[in-house]
């Protein structure tokens, strides 16, 4: 492929602030939240100008159903009725979204797209929120202003233009209410295709295929009453601390009531050590903190799937003397495949358990022990598991060591993968989906009157290169930072480039606005904390949690600007403009969204009597038939897995590179250059690594060096002068930030068994600065 070079070379554009200060590194030996948390958000706070606003906001948010849900993770709601269930991440998402900068025409006018493609990434967001649709003039290299009516009109013109529905791609973001996600996915699906990525793609994809395989519905089965309950927790590939800040209250008191939690992750992050919780106020003011692990394992990246392997062999091998360490009642009443899996667990040897895992034998004999001695467990996991090659099969493994013990099915055990972004799980709900089920769109077609497409879309990586090739010529981003967040960042930017029409919905100005195709369109939207005035009164938008849970958010403050529309008020409006003979009524649904929910009762599953059930406290949650012991499978029952073990061990010269977060930044959202839970201060172009393989190369603490990864197809990226930070990481591994980091995964290095791109198995060398 043209655009997959021999050497590609780092994106040059800076993502954080210029750094205020020289680099710094500390170990983080606090406890996580507490006063760091506060004083975080107090300075944040006060940098954005947001010290009425923000306590306003603190005050609404994740407020059973009447204040707003938090635009960022998709942690569950508190069941007890917490006044303050907030957290350090979530109150900086919302004062990001309610600054009162504005970039409004004026500052198009004053700065052109090559000027701005070179500032930060923080810059850009940093300039406030969008006030008014803007088309870019390829004349001026300008954006201008367009009106609400032009902009639908070229979007219909462009899509009426295509010789094939599929010539268009409609990406989907996290945050996206579920309203709007059923009006995008009907528009795309009227129009005549199913090209319908979206950001699960490149996220928990191997968690859904995974669990609908083994279990037969794509979803956890857990929800937060169960975590209130259960006996053991057992966390892997997840950093809590930063990206579900307020599973640390679930954590502290599991300690508390004295279940076991065991985190498995190369890094001990911060959430696996201890905490004080900022609602706390007696612990806050006695600086009493609680622990959040009884046990912390580090595999090597990747590791995770051996690691359960001999945790299940542990269990298989002590059955035979203790009877009880299995559940054979569960095991011969639901599930098949059961003596298939005996087997290969006997056949995998511990050595090549412990080689593959890089834990020794003795500390998998004793989580096996903590999980042999629980009645109930839980298994949580996020993209630490997911972003591999063999994400699907490590996935199903946990299953695996779920059935063996009967830990489904009851109040306190079972699966729970950590979504990340608010709505993200509410998208595939409510029909983002680039394959869709037949009975899925026979419902559809039943209900709303279309003839929707039957073979398959596009998901995220596919998109790219069929925009690459001049198959996909019209690029719709409901929300997001597709530029930036999608692999192989060059070579995404030439596909975004060689689209006719790129159209960005969003509320602040990114990176996907200044990498654009030759005719593009910003549209900004509403906020998730902003009233949405409709002909029919005030609307509230519905949500889903990363545990099924559907509840509504309703927006507090005026809107940043007259001019923005919502998130279904632009769906429709391009529809119609797409499809002006259809009978589809999007303006009447725009008026009310009671309307879209009616409709969404009848074509969704388990979302049946919708608007009475969605205004319950806490909402209500969509039913899980794997809970009720109700499998969707071809046996009818769950089904062990049988996958070799995976060969991780990364070959002689070379890391196995994780890319993740900061903790001072949402997804491709930063907002400093500071990552305070791992001790850095003003440096992001860093690389993680273990002290003996930095002896190794020569390289000491501070030290630039490059990083050149190398793809299945032999091409390579580099990244060069890179800080190389001493790390406690198991040997062979290290770790850096995404988005800078996203340029070393090509765009061909994504899991056969699930299509996600490999971001957290990376094969690298480094070595010092050339």
């Amino acid at each position: 492929m043209s655009a997959t070079p021999e050497e590609r070379e780092q994106v040059e554009a800076r993502v954080g602030p210029e750094p205020t200060g020289e680099p710094e590194f500390q170990p983080y030996h606090h406890p996580a939240a507490g006063w760091g948390a506060a004083n975080s958000v107090t300075r944040f706070m006060v940098r954005e100008g947001a010290l009425v606003d923000g306590p306003r906001a603190i005050m609404r948010m994740n407020h059973e159903n009447t204040g707003f849900d938090c635009p960022g993770c998709a942690w569950p709601d508190d069941t007890k009725g917490l006044h303050l269930d907030i957290c350090e991440n979530g109150i900086k998402h919302v004062t990001w979204e309610m600054t009162r900068k504005r970039v409004d025409r004026a500052f198009f006018a004053a700065h052109s797209v090559t000027e701005l493609a070179g500032w930060s990434d923080y810059e850009l967001e940093n300039q406030g929120r969008l006030t008014e649709p803007m088309v870019y003039d390829p004349d001026t290299d300008h954006y201008a202003p367009i009106s609400w009516k032009e902009a639908f009109e070229l979007v219909g013109r462009t899509l009426h233009a295509l010789d094939s529905p599929h010539r268009a791609a409609y990406y989907t973001s996290g945050r996206l209410g579920n309203e709007a996600t059923f009006l995008y996915q009907l528009m795309a699906r009227e129009l005549g295709t199913n090209n319908l990525p979206d950001c699960s793609n490149m996220c928990h994809e191997a968690s859904g295929r995974a669990l609908k395989a083994s279990l037969g519905t794509g979803k956890g089965t857990v929800d937060l009453k169960d975590w209130e309950t259960t006996d053991a927790l057992f966390i892997l590939g997840v950093n809590a601390a930063s990206n579900a800040p307020r599973m640390l209250t679930a954590l502290a008191e599991a300690y508390h009531r004295g279940a076991q939690v065991v985190h498995v992750n190369p890094l001990v992050e911060a959430a696996a050590t201890r905490t004080i919780i900022p609602h706390d106020f007696k612990d806050m003011a006695t600086l009493h903190a609680t622990r959040t692990s009884t046990l912390n394992l580090q595999p090597r990246i990747g590791g995770d799937m051996a690691l359960v392997r001999g945790m299940a062999k542990a269990i298989l091998e002590q059955s035979s003397a203790d009877p009880k360490a299995l559940d054979p009642e569960f095991i011969e009443r639901h599930t098949a495949g059961f003596e298939e899996y005996r087997a290969l667990c006997e056949a995998t040897s511990w050595e090549d358990i412990e080689h593959q895992s890089g834990i020794g034998r003795a500390d998998i004999l004793k989580v096996a022990r903590v999980y042999r001695e629980a009645d109930r467990s839980i298994v949580s996991w996020c993209l630490g598991v997911t972003q591999h090659e063999h994400g699907v099969d490590t996935v199903r493994e946990i299953v695996n060591l779920l059935l063996l013990r009967g830990n489904l099915g009851r109040e306190g055990a079972g699966p729970s993968p950590v979504r990340g972004h608010s709505n993200v799980q509410g998208n595939r709900t409510c029909g983002i989906d680039h394959r869709p089920t037949a009975e899925f769109l026979d419902r559809l077609a039943e209900v709303c009157g279309i003839d929707p497409p039957r073979e398959h879309g596009l998901d995220t990586v596919r998109t790219i290169e069929a925009m690459l090739r001049g198959e996909v010529k019209v690029f719709v981003g409901m929300g997001g930072n597709f530029a930036l967040a999608a692999p192989d960042t060059p070579v995404t930017y030439e596909a975004l480039r060689a689209c006719e029409l790129t159209v960005q919905v969003s509320t602040k100005l990114n990176r996907s606005h200044v990498v654009h195709g030759r005719q593009a369109l910003i549209l900004p939207c509403l906020g998730r904390t902003e009233k949405d005035q409709q002909r029919k009164g005030l609307q509230s938008t519905s949500v889903e949690d990363s545990m099924s849970m559907v509840h509504l958010s309703a927006g507090m403050k005026r809107p940043a600007s007259a001019h923005l529309l919502s998130e279904p008020a632009i769906v429709a409006g391009m529809a119609r403009a797409a499809l002006p003979d259809s009978e589809t009524p999007w303006e009447w649904y725009v008026e009310d969204y009671d309307r879209i929910r009616d409709t969404m009762a009848r074509a969704l599953d388990g979302f049946e009597d919708f608007n009475r059930r969605v205004r319950l406290p806490l909402g209500f949650r969509i039913k899980q038939p794997a809970r009720e012991l109700v499998f969707l499978t071809p046996s009818g029952r769950a089904e062990f897995s049988t996958a070799e073990l995976p060969d991780v061990v990364p070959a002689p010269g070379t890391l196995a590179l994780g890319t993740m977060r900061s903790h001072d930044q949402w997804n491709t959202t930063i907002y400093s250059d500071n990552d305070r839970y791992r001790g850095i201060k003003n440096l992001r172009t860093l690389v993680f690594m273990n002290e003996d393989d930095m002896r190794e190369r020569g390289v000491e603490k501070f030290d630039p060096v490059d990083i050149t990864s190398t793809a299945r197809d032999g091409s390579r990226r580099r990244l060069h002068g890179y800080l190389a930070i001493p790390y406690d990481i198991p040997r062979g591994c290290a770790a850096g930030y995404m988005p800078e980091m996203n340029v070393l995964c090509a765009l061909g290095d994504y899991s056969t068994q699930s299509d996600q791109p490999i971001m957290k198995h990376l094969r690298v060398t480094i070595a010092p600065a050339a």
